[in-house]
């Protein structure tokens, strides 16, 4: 069976191909899905002639393997060599989908995302035979039951309009022997957290200049703050949610009070996009480990 068959057999309802491109025609999304899916479009465009795009995808391809528990790459396709269907949900450029199907070639491979990241991605890898997108909502897959092997739901289930809505049709289409690996922002400390409420709020009536604006200067802070080079002993702040210890100067502000990611491996650039990623999107819940 070929993979294209594989695809539609996948789904309940019969799909539009254009190569190795799902053509949908959901319905309209709510205001805030719709401003979310916006700033992620506009986000993943500025990667189309950026010269750390590369730099950002090993860097997360490193963080992947790190987060959940494999060791190394050989490590991952080991884990995947059993896995027939493979959903990437929230794809965005599509690179760790392609990844998935460089390492599991057996594998039909689908990456699916609600912004024009997907369109992107299908242009980007139209070579690879087992790969396949879909602009759509992971929300509502339009998967059959139990029909997917290994769901990665990496960085983005906070960003849907019902996290937990989504959670529960990602565990739908996982078969009951697979896996559902999910990634999701964790609550910070109370300042932090009614700051980034605060900036969220402004964000949503700020020019698209102004947002980038914002985004360059908290890039600056966190870069300036990391080239102090300073540590210190916090107390514990229970009542405020600050965890005490030895802690960097930048990474205490970061975690405690403002969103002002510097990373210097990832460049500018990508650090700028980090901050934009952060406050531009409307939907973006928090979660305890509960």
């Amino acid at each position: 069976m070929s993979f294209q068959d594989r695809l539609h057999q996948a789904f309940a309802a019969p799909l539009v191909l254009d190569r190795n491109l799902v053509l949908r025609s959901d319905g309209p999304l709510p205001a805030r899905q719709l401003q979310t899916s916006q700033a992620f479009t506009e986000k993943w465009k500025k990667y189309e002639s950026s010269d750390e795009k590369e730099r950002l995808f090993q860097f997360q391809r490193d963080w992947y393997l790190r987060l959940y528990g494999f060791e190394t790459e050989a490590a991952l396709a080991q884990f995947l060599a059993s896995k027939d269907v493979i959903l990437d949900a929230g794809c965005g450029l599509g690179f760790k989908a392609a990844w998935f199907a460089q390492l599991a070639p057996h594998a039909l491979v689908i990456g699916m995302d609600l912004s024009d990241s997907a369109i992107q991605a299908a242009h980007t890898y139209p070579e690879v035979q087992n790969l396949f997108f879909i602009q759509g909502d992971i929300a509502d897959t339009g998967l059959r039951d139990t029909s997917v092997a290994y769901v990665s739901c990496d960085q983005v289930i906070m960003h849907t309009e019902d996290p937990a809505a989504t959670f529960t049709e990602l565990a739908r289409v996982t078969r009951r022997d697979g896996e559902f690996a999910c990634y999701f922002y964790a609550k910070k400390a109370l300042p932090r957290e009614l700051l980034d409420e605060h900036f969220r709020s402004l964000c949503m009536t700020m020019e698209r200049p102004a947002l980038w604006a914002l985004s360059e200067q908290l890039t600056e802070l966190g870069r300036r703050l990391s080239a102090l080079d300073v540590s210190f002993d916090c107390p514990d702040i229970p009542a405020l949610g600050i965890v005490g210890g030895r802690q960097d100067v930048q990474r205490f502000v970061y975690w405690n009070f403002l969103k002002c990611f510097w990373n210097e491996q990832l460049g500018v650039e990508n650090s700028v996009l980090v901050n934009f990623d952060w406050y531009s999107p409307s939907n973006a819940s928090r979660f305890s480990e509960q």
